[in-house]
């Protein structure tokens, strides 16, 4: 059987030249990301509106059987 990896084992050092990524900067990926999903989603809607009004009742209905 081969070895696994503890999981307890500390965590293996970042590859040499390459700098660890920070909070702030995944998060601002992140962020650029989310905006960018938005911005399709809302282009979409523009370009196939039968389809997004479809999309929309579709998600009313679900949300009105949902039971909280």
């Amino acid at each position: 059987m081969p070895d696994l990896p503890k999981r307890d084992a500390p965590e293996p050092p970042a590859r040499s030249g390459v700098p660890r990524e920070t909070d702030a900067e995944r998060r601002r990926r992140r962020d650029r990301f989310l905006r960018e999903l938005t911005e399709a989603r809302e282009l979409r809607d523009r370009v196939q509106p039968r389809r997004a009004k479809s999309a929309r009742l579709r998600h009313a209905m679900r949300m009105r059987t949902f039971r909280w």
